[in-house]
């Protein structure tokens, strides 16, 4: 099956630590033969996989065996024992007895080519968001529990073992009673960055659903962090998705917006994000509570907590999404991001798909900095009004902003 180049992970983490894979392999260690993988995507967000890969079969835990993109990959970054295919159908005709596919392309592509991957009987690793649409999600569902097979999807930042941290303090009452959680990103993004690719800051191409907004793939691992840490996991997880849709840039999703999520157990979380920022900040994920908060940034696995007792701060490790599959196919393992528990991120990403078009931020209340492609939008006081938005809970229109001219659009919910 062919598809577009490229896929888009930025708020993913640089790094990734060393495995247990390669534990074993040092301390001689007996482990699982290798297992036999395919990647689907080699470019954008798939060199991250190529990297990945490369150090999981150095140290014996598989073996990369195929490859497809309709651009070929850049030379030296495949291994020379590895074939290499314009698109998955070429790939699972020619290749046998795969264990793993890895899917590393366009949001558009996400759906047809996780199908043909359960289809041909192979577990998963699909990067983030899933599917563009709740429809594709269910119907993705409805086939890995078919097939049998395991999905894991790439919302990188749930491996890190912060959120355990989280947990334990929360489990303590450190920060009293939790109150409401917040999302905030604050990134820059250049006129380059909307031409890297036909669907960069697309709807919709053609009538296939895209999405790819600042919540939903930028920023998605912000909301999905969120929703997390929160205990919304599924759709059940999720009574109500608000929200309100900016741009300041000229594509067709958003660009600046706020997320009002409530969980079915009445807690708030509200997630304000740009890539208009006058400059880049690492995102994080706020837990308000009664006696003190703990501000999560995710991308550096780094846990800030303050209570009337002064303030700590604590650096944490990080599980590999891609050795956690393994180690589930292998010895039972439980999934850090299995499939259903995107679905409460899913339907924060079908109420972006279905809300009101966003509305342009007037030229008044935008400035350019740099120079040609180079050159990027920021929002003036959009920082001061992430701020206020995630602690407050409000949209910008309920914040009075100026520029906010839209009002807060409600996604229905469905029931399950």
């Amino acid at each position: 099956m062919g598809m577009p180049t490229g896929t888009h992970s930025p708020d993913a983490p640089a790094g990734t630590p060393p495995t247990s894979a390669e534990a074993d392999a040092a301390s001689g260690a007996p482990h699982s033969a290798p297992a036999r993988v395919a990647l689907v995507g080699v470019h954008g967000f798939g060199t991250h996989h190529l990297r990945n890969l490369a150090r999981l079969q150095a140290a014996g835990a598989l073996e990369l065996v195929a490859v497809a993109d309709p651009q070929p990959p850049a030379p030296g970054s495949v291994p020379a024992s590895a074939q290499v295919f314009p698109g998955l159908d070429e790939l699972l005709s020619a290749t046998g007895a795969l264990d793993l596919i890895i899917v590393a392309t366009p949001i558009q592509t996400h759906a047809p080519l996780a199908l043909a991957a359960l289809d041909a009987g192979v577990d998963l690793y699909l990067e983030k968001p899933p599917v563009a649409s709740l429809a594709d999600f269910n119907r993705l569902c409805d086939a890995a529990a078919s097939s049998g097979r395991s999905v894991q999807i790439g919302f990188q930042s749930l491996g890190s073992h912060a959120l355990q941290g989280i947990a334990d303090l929360l489990s303590a009452g450190t920060i009293g009673t939790l109150e409401g959680i917040s999302a905030t990103g604050r990134w820059v993004r250049d006129r380059a960055y909307y031409k890297r690719s036909r669907w960069a800051g697309k709807r919709s191409i053609g009538g296939v659903d895209v999405v790819d907004g600042v919540a939903t793939n930028p920023l998605a691992h912000a909301v999905a962090t969120a929703l997390r840490i929160a205990g919304a996991r599924t759709t059940a997880d999720v009574s109500s998705v608000e929200t309100e849709l900016y741009r300041a840039n000229d594509i067709e999703s958003d660009d600046t917006s706020v997320i009002r999520i409530r969980t079915s157990t009445g807690l708030p979380i509200t997630c304000a994000l740009t890539i208009c920022a006058a400059e880049a900040v690492e995102p994080y994920v706020t837990l308000h509570g009664s006696a003190g908060t703990a501000v999560f940034h995710y991308t550096e696995d780094r846990l800030t907590v303050t209570t009337a007792s002064g303030t700590s701060e604590k650096t944490y490790g990080r599980d590999d999404l891609t050795e956690n599959l393994l180690a589930h196919r292998s010895a039972g393992a439980p999934l850090i991001s299995p499939l259903l528990d995107s679905g409460a991120f899913m339907l924060v990403l079908e109420a972006v798909r279905t809300a009101p078009l966003p509305a342009p931020i007037g030229d008044a209340y935008v400035r350019w900095e740099g120079e040609g492609e180079a050159a990027h939008a920021v929002v003036v006081d959009i920082e001061a009004a992430l701020e206020q938005a995630g602690r407050r809970h409000l949209t910008f229109s309920e914040l009075g902003l100026p520029w906010a001219t839209s009002a807060p659009s409600a996604c229905s919910v469905p029931a399950f």
